[in-house]
């Protein structure tokens, strides 16, 4: 698999300890047409640092931000260690419902408001399945994964054979039964 999602690599963390198993998205700055557009429901998870901030998440997080920079691999290098499969897609057009979700992600409410608000009003939460790689890959940064986008393809394919998941089937059928309940009909694209 080539296709990743850049992320904070505090979120990956959250994700990659089974803390978090849902993804936030408005969209880059340079996202196609400014909208976030779900182009693969398969990927791994590309930790990034860049706008990644102390204020972007909640206290309760800030052991796994700090440990996130302690693991961070020597510059010119990226550490992919986990994938995801996207398990459902919410378009949430009510600011509101997605301040609810505070209890399922580590994004601070300043950070939801700011990204529900960004552009047209609306984000998109998706629930997803994390798992961990048999072992880790450190690629070299390209030029082809910077800027403020959420794909990009990595330049050889990674295997994911022997991957195992963070979370059993019966916590993901949580999340999703707990975003079912939260998120009312309307909600949902």
């Amino acid at each position: 698999m080539k296709q990743a999602f850049k992320e904070w690599a505090v979120i990956c963390k959250a994700l990659a300890e089974g803390k978090q198993a849902l993804i936030i998205r408005k969209g880059g700055i340079t996202e196609p047409q400014d909208e976030f557009r779900l182009e693969h429901t398969r990927f791994w998870l590309f930790p990034t640092y860049t706008h990644q901030e102390d204020e972007g998440i909640r206290s309760e997080a800030q052991p796994l931000l700090r440990q996130a920079q302690a693991e961070r691999p020597p510059a010119g290098t990226v550490r992919i260690s986990h994938f995801a499969e996207v398990t459902g897609v919410y378009h949430v057009h009510d600011e509101t419902l997605a301040l609810i979700l505070a209890h399922l992600h580590y994004w601070s409410e300043d950070t939801i408001r700011k990204r529900f608000g960004y552009r047209a009003p609306g984000l998109y939460v998706m629930p997803v399945r994390v798992y961990k790689a048999r072992e880790f890959f450190d690629l070299p940064d390209a030029v082809s994964y910077q800027g403020c986008r959420t794909w990009v393809e990595l330049e050889r394919d990674l295997p994911t054979d022997g991957a195992t998941p963070v979370l059993s089937d019966d916590e993901i059928h949580d999340v999703h039964r707990s975003l079912d309940l939260l998120l009312s009909p309307r909600a949902i694209v």
